[in-house]
């Protein structure tokens, strides 16, 4: 089966620049004990080795911080055909709006602002892709470094999001993790909304939070039944090298979702199809 990873992170040099100049120290890839890429180039490359490896034929990077456009950029132009990319955004900063990329991600709690605030809203009407990180954020990599996480979970509610997906119906959303901690309200606001994805990244421990004993199996039963199979996205949540892309992610996923009672051409369209479509509908516009 072919797939298509509609989550993984994009570690550049300028993200660890950045690590180190918060930590105040001259480097942060021995503290942490990943590679720190020579170049964008150079990570495009390892990424796509990866790739590869695993059978993985396009993958949706995400550069992880503000203002890091050109390196996903400068992956994207050397591999069109397997990179498409988002690109962190902090509407709160000066000139956000401007020249906004045409796929963002939007931190909410992270940054301390509201969708409805008019400059997040400026900043979603310029682009044709936007992921919104909803529910329970956690950094791992702050936390070994010692670096704060003075998040905000007043604005982490994927049922902020409904207005402004109605609002602006020609962008796609797409909420990762099942909404990490908001299952119910995000499958309430992809109900609602043609234009929102759901995204399955990560471990999911989020499931700790719900009531009963929720399964993974029982999360893409529930989305199946709501969402239908058209607007899930599968992805990885692979960040940092020598561990590369988290197989163990997808296998677990396939697990669940055969429990789920998917048929073959459901799982063809979550674990590739899907994302396929989707760049494809936001390119053509």
């Amino acid at each position: 089966m072919e797939i298509a990873d509609a989550h993984m992170h994009f570690f550049s040099p300028a993200f660890f620049r950045s690590l180190a100049d918060q930590k105040k120290v001259p480097e942060v890839g021995s503290l942490l004990g990943w590679e720190v890429p020579e170049s964008p180039e150079a990570l495009a490359e390892r990424w796509v080795a990866e790739m590869d490896r695993h059978n993985i034929v396009h993958a949706m990077l995400i550069a992880s911080i503000p203002n890091d456009a050109a390196s996903v950029e400068a992956a994207t132009a050397r591999h069109p055909e397997r990179f498409s990319s988002v690109c962190m955004v902090n509407p709160l900063l000066p000139n956000a709006a401007a020249n906004v990329p045409r796929g963002v991600f939007l931190f909410p709690a992270m940054h301390r602002y509201s969708l409805h605030d008019d400059r997040a809203r400026a900043v979603i009407a310029g682009a044709r892709l936007v992921y919104v990180h909803c529910g329970v954020l956690s950094v791992g990599f702050r936390k070994k470094l010692g670096l704060p996480s003075q998040f905000d979970m007043r604005y982490s509610n994927p049922v902020d999001l409904h207005a402004i997906a109605l609002e602006f119906p020609d962008v796609r959303f797409v909420i990762p993790h099942f909404g990490a901690g908001y299952f119910r309200e995000a499958l309430m606001v992809a109900d609602l909304c043609p234009n929102v994805y759901l995204d399955t990244s990560s471990s999911n421990s989020w499931l700790r939070y719900q009531p009963g004993h929720m399964t993974l199996a029982d999360v893409f039963r529930r989305t199946l039944d709501v969402v239908g199979p058209g607007r899930i996205l599968f992805g990885s949540d692979s960040s940092w090298f020598p561990r590369g892309w988290v197989r163990q992610v997808f296998d677990t996923q396939v697990q669940a979702l055969t429990e789920a009672g998917a048929s073959a051409e459901m799982a063809r369209a979550i674990f590739g199809g899907n994302l396929r479509e989707l760049i494809a509908s936001v390119s053509s516009k």
